[in-house]
């Protein structure tokens, strides 16, 4: 049972870090840095334009969920992806990191690094 849990488990890292990878390549990044545990996450944090010191907040419970969740919401930004697109990543990261990848996105550089931009007025 062990090895059937462990293999599933590298299979599943495996999955995530080449669709990780691909984003990472959309984002000027090398892509082999996907593949490495920590340095993924802080690579990620770099693509959504906050402070790799957000990693320690990573660390945090309960935190860290809120900060995961304005992690991808810059990361869906840095892409010209609206909310939607951030509840389809926080709910299933690996289909939407896959639709990143494959997908008609640009990356439009960190969105958490750009001021955001003030409504129109008519």
């Amino acid at each position: 049972m062990l090895v059937v849990s462990v293999v599933a488990s590298v299979v599943v890292y495996v999955v995530v870090a080449i669709a990780l990878a691909g984003v990472f390549r959309k984002a000027g990044e090398p892509a082999w840095q996907a593949f490495v545990p920590v340095l993924n996450t802080l690579v990620l944090l770099r693509v959504a334009g906050r402070p790799l010191w957000w990693f320690l907040l990573l660390l945090v419970p309960v935190l860290n969920v809120v900060v995961l969740v304005v992690v991808w919401n810059d990361v869906s930004r840095s892409f010209g992806r609206g909310p939607g697109f951030t509840v389809g990543l926080v709910l299933l990261p690996v289909v939407f990191l896959y639709v990143l990848w494959l997908g008609d996105s640009t990356y439009r550089g960190p969105a958490a690094a750009q001021p955001a931009v003030a409504p129109a007025v008519a």
